[in-house]
Formats: structure tokens, C-alpha cells, sequence
């Protein structure tokens, strides 16, 4: 019995090609733009001087502060829903649920600004004779504004469910509970020792979700009038463009960088659960 032998057809090669090439155009055209200095030639100062750049520091390290407040904020509120949601086996309680962490996605960031804002506004006028005056204070500290904290968990949310709800559509949590159960453990604990350690990989990738759009989101910051490190950015391109774009290019470099390293992590999880289980058996 003979197969068929199937042509290969050159569009196949030809569609990566392109989508390769819409990515990376713009980026070897902007690292063109910082190496080629006028009067200078090619040179590296424009990434030579990040580093010594005024507030450059500060805008990182606020960044990635926020960012892993906002990842912490986003897990404890979606975790406990999700997997709940999944041991109820309720359909109408995962529509619900599925319709509120998208409603940020419908919601423009402008919009969540300014109603962030007018609060923000009102709290003080009515509540300076109250305790929470001080709460209000508190959350538009700008060493660390809790409120961004509070805005990005609530835009995150779209994209840590969809995450988590994934791994969790590959894990038979009823049964793991069950079994957790049955063994004397508490819900705390079957929860913490069964179901998270077989979500790892889920959590990673809504780790790493999360933490992209902190570091790239500038509406809310801006219009908040906070300066986390994509505002910056902005900032520093009205007095040197070459600046801004290199530390642009060093902000995706970084996205990437712990994009594999999160991919890495959990691949080598799953290496040594497998390598486990092959000893085991």
C-alpha cells in the first residue's frame, strides 16, 4: 500500500516569514534608531547612560514593586473563586463568575481612571473627620500607590483567570479535594498541598500575564499623576528620543527575559514530576 506523498506548499514558509517579519522590523528599525547617533555614528551611549538617567531607578523599582502587588492582589482574589467555582460544578455560577473578570476588558482604561479618580477627589472632602481619611491618604502615597495596585488587579483580571481556568480544565480538582479530604486534611491545607502544586504551571503563566501589563500600562498611571516606569518613559522621550526608545527596547528585553525563564521554570517542573514518576514506577 502506497501513500500519497503531499506537496509541500511554499505559503506554509511563507506565513511565519511574514509574521516574523512584522515583529521584528519595527524592533531592528528603533534599535537602529538608538545605535545611529547623529554626528556620533553608530554608538552605544543611548544604553550606556539608562542607567545614570534621572528617575530611572526609581520608576523600575516601583514598577516591579506594583507588579508583584498586583499579581498577589489578582491570584488570592481569582484562586479561591476559581477553584470553588470548579467544586461546585455549578454551570451558572462559572457564567457569572467568567462575566465579571471580563467586564475590565469593556471598561476603557480612561473610564477606570476618572472613576478612580473622582473618588479619589471625593474621599477627602467627606471623610477628613473620619478614619478613612487616612486610608485615602495612605493609597496616593507616591513612593507606593496602593491605587494602582487596586486599578491593575481589577484590569488583570481578565487574563489570570483565563490562565488559571486553563490549568484548572486539565486537573480533576473534585477528586484531589476529595481524596485531601478523606485523608484528614483541612480545606486550607487541601487547597495549599493538593490543588496549587498541580496548578503550577498556570500560575506561572498568570504570574508573568500580570506582570506584563504593569510594566507596559500608562493611561491609569498618567492620568492618576503616578510615576511607575512606562510613564517615565514617556516622559524622558520629550527630552532625548533615543533614550526613551533604547529603554523602551530594554523594558520588552525584559518581558522576554522572565517570559523564559517562567516557561523554563515550569518546564522543569514538569521534567522532575515525570522523572519522579518514572522512578516510582
Amino acid at each position: 500500500m502506497t501513500h500519497a506523498v503531499h506537496p509541500v506548499r511554499p505559503w506554509r514558509a511563507l506565513v511565519p516569514l511574514i509574521a516574523g517579519a512584522y515583529f521584528l522590523v519595527p524592533l531592528l528599525a528603533s534599535a537602529l534608531f538608538t545605535l545611529d547617533v547623529p554626528g556620533q555614528g553608530f554608538t552605544l551611549s543611548s544604553y550606556t547612560r539608562i542607567f545614570a538617567a534621572e528617575g530611572f531607578t526609581t520608576s523600575l523599582l516601583l514598577s516591579l514593586g506594583l507588579a508583584l502587588a498586583t499579581v498577589a492582589l489578582a491570584l488570592l482574589l481569582t484562586v479561591p473563586a476559581a477553584v470553588a467555582v470548579r467544586l461546585s460544578g455549578d454551570g451558572r455560577l462559572r457564567a457569572v463568575l467568567e462575566v465579571v473578570t471580563t467586564l475590565p476588558l469593556v471598561v476603557p482604561p480612561v473610564a477606570l481612571a476618572a472613576g478612580i479618580g473622582t473618588v479619589l477627589k471625593w474621599g477627602p472632602d467627606h471623610l477628613s473627620r473620619t478614619p478613612l481619611y487616612q486610608t485615602f491618604v495612605a493609597v496616593q502615597n507616591p513612593r507606593f500607590p496602593f491605587v494602582l495596585v487596586l486599578a491593575y488587579a481589577v484590569m488583570a483580571l481578565p487574563f489570570v483567570y483565563r490562565a488559571l481556568d486553563a490549568g484548572l480544565r486539565a486537573v480533576d480538582v473534585r477528586t484531589l479535594v476529595e481524596a485531601a479530604r478523606d485523608l484528614g486534611a483541612s480545606w486550607p491545607r487541601a487547597l495549599l498541598g493538593v490543588v496549587l502544586p498541580n496548578l503550577r504551571t498556570a500560575l506561572l503563566n498568570a504570574s508573568f500575564l500580570g506582570l506584563a501589563l504593569v510594566l507596559g500600562e500608562f493611561t491609569v498611571a498618567q492620568l492618576l499623576g503616578f510615576q511607575p516606569f512606562a510613564v517615565w518613559i514617556v516622559q524622558a522621550s520629550g527630552s532625548n528620543a533615543q533614550l526613551s526608545v533604547a529603554v523602551s527596547l530594554l523594558g520588552l528585553l525584559l518581558t522576554w527575559v522572565l517570559l523564559l525563564a517562567l516557561t523554563g521554570l515550569a518546564r522543569k517542573r514538569r521534567t522532575h514530576r515525570r522523572t519522579k514518576k518514572e522512578v516510582g514506577s
